[in-house]
């Protein structure tokens, strides 16, 4: 099948992602963990993450603080980031293994595109707890 432009090869899927974009996934995602988030926290949230890469569609771990950190393995939980590991020999024979993270821009999409008052609407159950009780507990 020809694309576009006239060439035999399948459409690339796009590796990149917008601030918006983000913001709509990390909240739909976290909602499918039954956590919920505000768009302004998710947008604030979305802003922190995207200075990491700019540009780019990964950031070496090194350069993480430990909160950071927290968030992005919160980040990688709703499939937002995702690790790869690079290992390297050295000159004076040892191995040496990098770790990076990766924007999921294929789950990023993804999740943008969930309504999150459907699934809010769709998990939340009402529970009334002292229907369970016996009545006679309630007496005295």
């Amino acid at each position: 099948m020809a694309n576009n432009n006239g060439s035999d090869r399948a459409p690339r899927e796009r590796n990149y992602t917008d601030i918006d974009e983000l913001a709509l996934a990390i909240s739909a995602g976290l909602s499918l963990k039954d956590r919920r988030m505000s768009k302004e926290e998710a947008m604030d949230a979305a802003e922190h993450l995207i200075n990491f890469f700019g540009y780019s569609d990964r950031v070496i771990d090194n350069m993480l603080e430990p909160e950071d950190r927290d968030a992005f393995y919160t980040m990688e939980d709703i499939g937002v980031l995702q690790t790869e590991r690079e290992e390297t020999t050295l000159y004076d024979g040892r191995e040496w293994r990098i770790h990076y993270w990766i924007l999921n821009t294929r789950k990023i999409r993804e999740l943008s595109r969930i309504s999150v008052a459907e699934i809010v609407r769709n998990t939340s159950t009402t529970i009334n707890f002292y229907d369970e009780i016996p009545e006679e507990v309630w007496h005295r």
